[in-house]
């Protein structure tokens, strides 16, 4: 047996409908799309650590380093233990949370943040391995876990039409349509946006592959013979890595011994809350696009992927970086025809390869790895189409979780409204019967989660 038929086997990739070709093109996909956060976590954290004796510039290049081993390490488990085509890595909200909330805001040490961090993913391991994750997760209630895959697909839409310069901030409107006409940026992400819908529409193999390629091909053309100015941002820079991460790798050690019991509690439980949610709505989400949800809405075996996801932050926040979570970029790849953890395995290789060259992210710009984002926002707004759109008790948690999560910019806020108005909305319909205790205490929870947040609690700490 070949070496190509061993691993197919391994993965069972022909039980799932799935080729080896089609796993691997996915897990470039999801690749490319994530790999932005070789870029983006070092740059959010580095202005949080610093290192007496070592430049910015060093403490950057050494959190590239670490967030590429914590993310092939977490896809790594994800793709041997879970068999899931879902890629991990240090997550988006988290990381700005951890640097300029617990660090910048109320001054908490780094090293202590990493702790947090890190018994945050141990508490995650435990939760886990006695069912306690799962049990919650399964108490989603059935319109939520079926509003979820649009409101994330509505996030990713924004995301990428914001890297794109399509969608910008406006003082008066909070959103506004980006100069279109005039931004290099923004003429060569619609080219391309139409180019790879048109491929998709298609049925064209690897269309968002070739989109992103020809995309960032069209940008390095018009920059380097075209009218456009070098500094216009169509071509991506080049980054340095260092190998030396030891004053980051243990750091959080150190943490402990500068702990306030209370404050360092409240801190935990914030990363718990928004973790433990976004990574249940992602798993959920992404499942749902890959039709892999059974008929009560639930993931069947979601604790193995829970299991790596928790054991990805426990790693990530030993070796220096933010929490590790589930992303939702993994749904590109889904939608490429990934349905095995081969997919998955694809990323954490791509992650282990960047180590050796040059960084695959630096070669590809942000706004033409993120017209996938776009394109898949597009296509998982068909999921509404599972919600019961004539029963208002399903359509106000539903449209709730649909709304929030874009326009909060948090996948954890969008699921905290359709749960918390779920049990409210049934008994005011005279439903009671369709509500559990442990609606009841959900909703509760993420009252508790947002006095906590919002409420400026953890400041008075400090």
């Amino acid at each position: 047996m070949g070496l190509v038929e061993s691993v197919s086997d391994y993965f069972g990739v022909q039980e799932h409908g799935s080729s080896v070709r089609t796993e691997l093109l996915a897990g470039l996909t999801t690749f490319l799309t994530m790999s932005y956060i070789v870029v983006v976590n070092p740059a959010i954290l580095a202005g949080a650590i610093s290192i007496e004796g070592i430049s910015q510039g060093e403490i950057q290049s050494m959190l590239a380093v670490v967030t590429i081993i914590a993310a092939a390490t977490a896809t790594f488990v994800m793709a041997v233990y879970a068999n899931r085509p879902f890629a991990q890595a240090p997550g988006l909200g988290l990381n700005a949370f951890f640097a300029i909330t617990v660090v910048g805001a109320l001054g908490v040490p780094w090293q202590t943040a990493l702790a947090a961090v890190v018994v945050e993913g141990l508490l995650f391991i435990v939760l886990t391995a006695i069912g306690a994750r799962e049990y919650v997760i399964n108490l989603f209630p059935e319109p939520v876990k079926f509003a979820v895959g649009t409101g994330i697909g509505l996030f990713l839409a924004i995301i990428g039409l914001q890297a794109m310069g399509i969608v910008v901030d406006d003082p008066a409107t909070l959103v506004a349509l980006g100069g279109v006409a005039s931004n290099p940026v923004a003429i060569v992400s619609i080219l391309g946006l139409f180019f790879t819908l048109a491929l998709y529409a298609r049925d064209v193999p690897g269309s968002i592959v070739l989109g992103i390629a020809v995309t960032s091909v069209i940008g390095w053309l018009v920059t380097a013979f075209g009218p456009v100015a070098p500094d216009a941002g169509l071509v991506a820079g080049a980054t340095s890595t260092t190998y030396d991460i030891t004053p980051l790798a243990g750091a959080f050690v150190s943490g402990f011994g500068n702990v306030e019991a209370f404050t360092f509690s409240l801190i935990v439980f914030t990363f718990f809350f928004v973790d433990f949610f976004d990574t249940a709505g992602t798993l959920v989400g992404v499942g749902q696009a890959g039709d892999f949800l059974d008929e009560n809405g639930d993931l069947p075996d979601i604790d193995r992927p829970l299991m790596a996801d928790a054991i990805g932050t426990t790693v990530g926040g030993m070796l220096g970086t933010s929490t590790v979570t589930t992303y939702i970029e993994s749904a590109t790849g889904v939608e490429e025809g990934g349905r095995t953890g081969l997919t998955a395995l694809t990323v954490a290789a791509l992650f282990v390869a960047s180590l050796v060259v040059v960084p695959l992210a630096a070669a590809i710009p942000l706004y033409a790895s993120h017209i996938a984002l776009v394109v898949i926002g597009v296509v998982m707004l068909r999921n509404v189409v599972d919600i019961q759109w004539d029963d208002l008790t399903h359509v106000i948690p539903a449209g709730l979780t649909i709304l929030v999560m874009p326009f909060t910019y948090s996948i954890a806020y969008g699921i905290a409204a359709g749960i918390a108005s779920y049990p409210v909305i049934k008994l005011a319909a005279g439903e009671r019967e369709d509500v559990r205790v442990g609606h009841w205490v959900l909703a509760a929870a993420f009252v508790v989660y947002f006095v906590v947040r919002t409420g400026g609690v953890l400041a008075a700490q400090v």
